[in-house]
């Protein structure tokens, strides 16, 4: 049972209450979440303009906070089971789509001596590349 205690010790959230709720403290709707994210989004990118062209909707933020989680060492079994996927497999999108993850698994079989970081050729290397 999940829940968050309040300053005075009791518990605020308890087992099946809502994470969004309404004044009344019934769940919102899909509809409505999304339409909260969409006025939060626009407030957002009035500070921050890269955003203007992002397309920003709850589901999107299923994925931030999955990826979120894997890059901060959470085990793949554990965010299927947080996300509600049916298998572990369905995570594996996760751990594909994140390079920094990829770039930690070579750095532990680089031998010893070599400088870490990324691979840059040569411009006699991208010149031979070109002609081929």
């Amino acid at each position: 049972m999940l829940s968050t205690y309040s300053g005075a010790g009791e518990a605020v959230g308890v087992g099946a209450d809502p994470l969004f709720c309404t004044r009344a403290g019934r769940r919102l709707s899909r509809d409505a979440v999304a339409q909260r994210l969409s006025i939060h989004a626009q407030a957002a990118a009035q500070a921050c303009a890269s955003l203007l062209d992002k397309s920003i909707h709850p589901h999107v933020l299923r994925h931030s906070c999955a990826m979120s989680l894997l890059q901060a060492g959470g085990d793949t079994t554990v965010i299927a089971l947080w996300l509600g996927h049916a298998g572990v497999r369905s995570t594996d999108a996760y751990v594909h789509a994140d390079m920094t993850i990829k770039e930690k698994a070579l750095a532990l079989t680089a031998p010893v001596a070599t400088r870490p970081g990324r691979y840059r050729p040569t411009d006699k290397v991208l010149a031979f590349l070109d002609r081929l």
